[in-house]
């Protein structure tokens, strides 16, 4: 160290005199003591005052130029020399050098940058300011061809360094992306798939890209799909596989990749992996056969790529995906079943596989899953249940083969999205007045349902109760239903269901507590009257925002509500006649119509 103070000293004078023989000798001293100890050179050089001398150093003309350039790269290893190396003025000097034509200044240059860059804000903005990343673009561009082990080194340097320089940062990404950069490392890749480093470095580098919704457009116009599942084919090693998913996770999420991921034969390589690792236990197999799984149903969800893969239900992959619902093993069992509300997401392909089998293997799946069982599993099941249900053909099917109980076996069920599920895979069921009436009377299921009315942490399953509630009596328009709604408490959830922020759900609701006017008045009576019915009818009516619909079902439902004594005192003292008879003049027929028969209704009955 002793000598490092004295090499530091005489570099000052040197650096002054521009002494070239001499300056070499100690920027060779400082390089050996870099090597020794990095960090604590580093602290002596930022003592000594010496970065400032290096930015006069840096000049193209200057033999000593890379060795300058080294020195920089390796202080900058360390965090707290990246600031000061900004603040030496050494951005501006480097940036200036990357125009040079010598190929080891070029590697000094980028390392430099790279390094300063590093998780440092103030080395980014100053490369930016500098136009440092323009410049390196360009140079990736023309050197792309080359294939000489010095050039491929200079392009991986080059690689590092606009990732430090963008790394976790939008802006900067942004940047990059609108400078071209994206064909640039695709068309490197292609060319240079046989170099370990460049490839990991341009995988890093898609990997933080890819990231950004704005890159998506630009990696669908290049052929990325093609060269990453031809480098995966070659892959062996799990790290490298992994890299690679990293990249194609984010780049599945765009419709365009996904099918071109498809066409390029990224299914094969998926379903092979499944195969190989599904009876392994070691930690990086279980963790690949998760990722290939998870990736597989992202590709399914694109509706080109999905009906790529079905084939009318006579594709291989559809096949093979099914076969994972009976497996033993928790995470294919998701894969399937997610992988299977995915394909029916169309009418075509749900009537397909409910003819073909599929409602049962589901059932089986569920039936396996009802004690202690896997929550995502539950989930992944009940949601492609809820989708075959869908199309009306298919309905009368599932219900036959016993949806419904099997269904219901997960009602004591306290995960949320277990129930959200559950609730929609019914509601899609019941458009059959038998199946709504069976639903409907069963006491412990509509005893949960007006439990989960009420579940205001979790605003979906207390939607779908609401509306499911609301389906049971407008499907079944069964007294006993009705009944049984009463007895729970289910009337003041519909009452609250009809001031919605949803047209629809606003108007189930009407439909419903209409059917309860006319069919079973008396026993809903109280609830209606104190869930504040009559008010709220009063306030849809007289809102301008409200929809026809909600302003026609609201008078037929006052209407209905006549034939209850209190309720119909409750009317005349809202004095609703002025509210209606405005209404006679709407621009709706049908609401303008019903204004009439209620102000009728209304005059007659005061």
């Amino acid at each position: 160290m002793d000598n490092l103070s004295d090499t530091l000293k005489k570099l000052k004078i040197t650096a002054a005199d521009r002494t070239e023989g001499s300056l070499e000798g100690c920027l060779d001293c400082l390089l050996q003591a870099l090597a020794q100890n990095n960090a604590e050179t580093s602290e002596k050089i930022q003592g000594s005052g010496i970065l400032q001398l290096f930015a006069n150093l840096l000049t193209p003309q200057a033999s000593c130029t890379a060795k300058v350039a080294d020195i920089i790269a390796e202080v900058a290893k360390n965090e707290f020399m990246r600031i000061p190396c900004v603040d030496a003025g050494l951005i501006s000097p480097l940036v200036q050098l990357l125009n040079s034509k010598d190929q080891e200044v070029l590697l000094q240059t980028g390392r430099a940058l790279g390094n300063i860059c590093y998780d440092s804000h103030e080395g980014r903005s100053a490369v930016d300011q500098a136009g440092g990343a323009q410049i390196v673009i360009d140079h990736l561009r023309s050197l792309c061809g080359r294939t000489d082990p010095a050039s491929e080194k200079l392009m991986t340097v080059f690689c590092g360094m606009l990732m430090n320089y963008s790394n976790e940062n939008d802006s900067l990404q942004a940047q990059l992306i609108s400078m071209g950069v994206i064909p640039t490392l695709v068309k490197l890749l292609g060319i240079h798939c046989h170099n370990a480093a460049l490839t990991e470095m341009c995988l890093v580098a898609f990997g933080n890209l890819a990231e950004l919704e704005s890159s998506k457009e630009q990696f669908a116009s290049t052929n990325i799909a093609e060269e990453l599942v031809k480098l995966f084919k070659k892959q062996i090693e799990h790290d490298k596989r992994e890299m690679i998913f990293e990249v194609l996770a984010p780049l599945a999420e765009n419709d365009a990749i996904k099918l071109q991921l498809v066409e390029a034969g990224l299914v094969e390589c998926l379903l092979e992996i499944v195969q190989q690792k599904v009876d392994s236990n070691k930690e990086d197999d279980v963790a690949e056969l998760k990722t290939a799984s998870d990736l597989m149903v992202l590709l399914l969800l694109g509706d080109e790529s999905m009906q790529k893969l079905f084939e009318g239900g006579k594709g291989s992959v559809f096949q093979r995906v099914l076969s994972w619902i009976p497996s033993n093993n928790h995470q294919l069992q998701l894969a399937g079943a997610l992988a299977i509300a995915n394909f029916a997401r169309n009418d075509g392909n749900c009537i397909h596989m409910v003819d073909n089998g599929i409602v049962e293997k589901l059932m089986d799946l569920l039936d396996r899953h009802v004690e202690d069982g896997n929550v995502t599993v539950q989930h992944a099941a009940l949601s492609a249940l809820r989708n075959l249900a869908i199309p009306v053909v298919n309905k009368a099917k599932m219900l036959s083969a016993g949806v419904t109980e099997t269904v219901l076996k997960f009602l004591k069920s306290e995960m949320p999205p277990v129930q959200f599920k559950l609730l929609g895979t019914l509601r899609m069921l019941i458009d059959a007045q038998e199946a709504a009436e069976q639903l409907g009377k069963n006491a412990k299921l509509v005893e949960r349902l007006v439990e989960w009315c009420e579940a205001k942490d979790h605003a979906g399953v207390m939607g779908e109760s609401n509306r499911l509630l609301s389906a049971l009596i407008r499907h079944s328009k069964s007294k006993d239903v009705i009944k049984t709604i009463v007895q729970s408490g289910g009337i003041k959830h519909l009452v609250t269901m009809a001031t919605s922020e949803h047209v629809i759900m606003q108007n189930e609701a009407l439909v419903a507590l209409a059917l309860i006017a006319a069919l079973e008045l008396g026993p809903a009576e109280k609830d209606l009257a104190s869930a504040q019915l009559v008010q709220i009818l009063h306030r849809l009516l007289a809102d301008e925002r409200s929809a026809p619909e909600i302003k026609y079902n609201s008078m037929v439902l006052i209407c209905a509500l006549m034939g209850s004594e209190s309720l119909y005192k409750e009317v005349q003292d809202l004095a609703f006649l002025d509210v209606v008879s405005k209404l006679r003049s709407h621009e709706n027929k049908s609401v303008a119509q019903q204004a009439s028969l209620t102000e009728q209704r209304l005059t007659v009955e005061s």
